[in-house]
């Protein structure tokens, strides 16, 4: 399988921590940077699928893509990220004097091969889906607290979180009415059999999948099944990075992604 791991755009909250404060993490918007960078992460991929995954021309041979299907988190930022993506990620007008059409190989029920057929700006992506388990770390009652609100408010819990983390344990403690990364690792591992399942019943070998921080260090960690430490010691993805796995290998970012409303390569 070829997969696209995206994260959403500047938040909200990414901007201004203390929004957590006043909104449910689950309903935090993009910024209007956040909106941008998600095209600007959109038209790169869009590039990148062009070269990777179009089939040559040859003469009397039409054009064929595979089905990449778009999955996103249910949280409002994956959501309006992945809308994003959807508007500039198009397939492209190719300048060779041969009229441009592209197909995508479908079977029936009867297993019998046929067509369907995309033009130069449509989208790259076959559908897209919403899938809960990839919505963001739960932190519960340290939701939009800072370090000295969280000891001040919950000392006990704060002294178990500062203790484990002493270790480089941030894996395991869980939040207060929230979960721990071990769980958020549990519930990601849990989506991979959707993803399984639409390879092997649908021929949906390529996906996008927009999510968050923490969520998507841990779809690396299970699906590449690496130590726990590993998603300790990586650092947190960047606004619309896009980090490429093919076929179980880590290939690392295709995008940079942006940081402070920047892109990282500025």
């Amino acid at each position: 399988m070829r997969i696209y791991l995206v994260r959403h755009g500047q938040s909200q909250s990414n901007a201004d921590w203390t929004v957590n404060q006043r909104v449910a993490d689950h309903a935090i918007e993009l910024t209007d940077a956040g909106h941008e960078q998600a095209k600007a992460a959109g038209t790169a991929l869009a590039v990148h699928l062009h070269d990777s995954l179009v089939s040559p021309f040859s003469a009397g041979a039409p054009r064929t893509i595979p089905k990449v299907r778009l999955w996103h988190s249910p949280y409002m930022r994956t959501r309006q990220t992945a809308a994003g993506l959807e508007e500039t990620c198009l397939l492209p007008q190719l300048n060779d004097g041969i009229p441009t059409e592209y197909r995508i190989p479908e079977k029936s029920g009867s297993d019998t091969l046929h067509h369907s057929i995309r033009k130069p700006g449509d989208s790259w992506f076959y559908d897209k889906r919403e899938h809960m388990l990839l919505a963001e770390q739960q932190f519960g009652l340290f939701d939009g607290l800072n370090d000295d609100e969280r000891e001040k408010q919950f000392p006990k819990e704060h002294a178990y979180y500062q203790k484990c983390r002493a270790f480089e344990g941030k894996m395991w403690p869980k939040m207060p009415q929230g979960e721990s990364r071990f769980e958020v690792c549990q519930r990601v591992h849990q989506s991979f059999g959707t993803f399984h399942r639409d390879a092997a019943r649908h021929g949906i070998e390529n996906i996008v999948v927009v999510g968050h921080g923490t969520t998507n260090r841990a779809f690396v960690t299970m699906w590449l099944h690496k130590p726990w430490e590993w998603m300790h010691q990586e650092p947190n993805p960047l606004n619309t990075s896009i980090r490429l796995i093919v076929d179980g290998e880590d290939k690392g970012y295709i995008f940079d992604g942006f940081k402070g409303g920047q892109h990282a390569g500025q």
